[in-house]
């Protein structure tokens, strides 16, 4: 809480960015990411590599590892001040939902 220097009544913070970055980390990212780890093993398994299906798994490993670090190592690295924190949270949030996805697939693959 701060306090408002004109009127020296208490304020609370705005929670906005702080909600904002929780629904990231516990819900968007490990939802894209579980997504395109079965997406992506999919690509792997399916063994038909043509160029406009290699390029649209390129783009989206590239976007899974801006997302993974500006909108959860990065803000958690600056919400604890931690880099082991943020690193956990990476393997939490991203690292652990792409592997569950591509098991997903390999499990529906072997049927």
């Amino acid at each position: 809480m701060t306090s408002d220097p004109r009127t020296g009544s208490p304020q609370t913070a705005p929670r906005w960015p702080h909600v904002f970055a929780h629904s990231i980390r516990y819900v968007v990212a490990p939802t894209i990411l579980a997504a395109s780890g079965f997406f992506t093993t999919n690509f792997l398994v399916s063994g038909q590599y043509s160029w406009p299906r290699t390029s649209r798994v390129l783009a989206l490993t590239l976007t899974l590892l801006v997302l993974s670090y500006e909108f959860v190592y990065k803000e958690q690295a600056e919400t604890t001040g931690s880099g082991k924190r943020a690193r956990y949270a990476v393997l939490y949030a991203c690292v652990i939902p792409y592997a569950v996805g591509a098991i997903l697939m390999f499990a529906l693959w072997k049927l």
